[in-house]
C-alpha cells in the first residue's frame, strides 16, 4: 500500500466533490428564478449558468476517476475502482451532455446516481469505524431517493412522494449524499497513514 497514492486518492477525490458543491452554488445564484426545491440540478446545465455547472461537473467527474486510479493503487478493490471510475465518467457526462441533449444526459445521470450510490457501501471495508458505517448509511440514503425519484416517474405517482421537498429536493437527497460521502472519504484517505 502506498501511501503517497492514498494522498493522491483522497486529494482528487475531496477536491472534486468540494469544487462541484461550491460550482452548484455558485450556478444557482447565476440562474434567474431558479428553485431549489423546483428545478433538477441539471437545470443549471442550461442557461446562463451552463458554463459553471457544466465545467464543475465535467471537474467532478474527471478528478473522481483519476481518484480511483490512485485508491486502486492503494487498496487493488476492483469493485470500489470500478464505481469510481463509473460514478466519474457519469459526472463528466452530465458536464458533456446538459438535460437539452436529454437521451444521453439521463443515461450519463442514471449512470452517475447508481454508481455514486453504490461507492460509498462497497467502500465500506477500506475504512474505520465509525465512518464506514456512516458510509453505508450514505449510500442507501441516496439509494433510497433514487427509488422515489424513479418511481415517480415510473409509476406517475404524485409530489407527495417527494416528501414535501418537490422534484429539485429530492435530486438533491440524491446528489448530497453522495459528495458529502467523497469529501469525507478524500479527507479520510488523505488524513490517514
Amino acid at each position: 500500500m502506498s501511501y503517497d497514492s492514498r494522498k493522491a486518492a483522497g486529494i482528487l477525490v475531496f477536491v472534486g466533490g468540494a469544487q462541484f458543491v461550491l460550482g452548484m452554488l455558485i450556478a444557482e445564484t447565476l440562474h434567474p428564478g431558479y428553485s431549489v426545491a423546483q428545478n433538477y440540478i441539471s437545470d443549471l446545465g442550461v442557461g446562463p449558468a451552463a458554463a459553471v455547472f457544466n465545467s464543475s461537473a465535467f471537474l467532478l467527474g474527471l478528478m473522481v476517476v483519476g481518484g480511483a486510479y490512485f485508491a486502486h493503487r492503494t487498496f487493488h478493490n476492483r469493485l470500489v475502482t470500478s464505481l469510481l471510475v463509473l460514478s466519474g465518467i457519469g459526472a463528466m457526462g452530465v458536464g458533456i451532455f446538459p438535460e437539452d441533449i436529454p437521451v444521453m444526459h439521463e443515461i450519463v445521470s442514471v449512470v452517475a446516481f447508481i454508481s455514486g450510490g453504490l461507492a460509498p457501501i462497497a467502500a465500506c471495508k477500506l475504512q474505520k469505524k465509525p465512518l464506514n458505517y456512516l458510509s453505508i448509511v450514505m449510500g442507501l440514503f441516496s439509494l433510497s431517493a433514487l427509488i422515489l425519484l424513479s418511481a415517480q416517474y415510473t409509476f406517475g405517482l404524485g409530489e407527495q412522494y417527494f416528501l414535501g421537498l418537490g422534484p429539485g429536493g429530492i435530486e438533491r437527497m440524491i446528489v448530497y449524499p453522495i459528495l458529502l460521502w467523497q469529501t469525507t472519504f478524500g479527507g479520510y484517505l488523505i488524513g490517514s497513514s
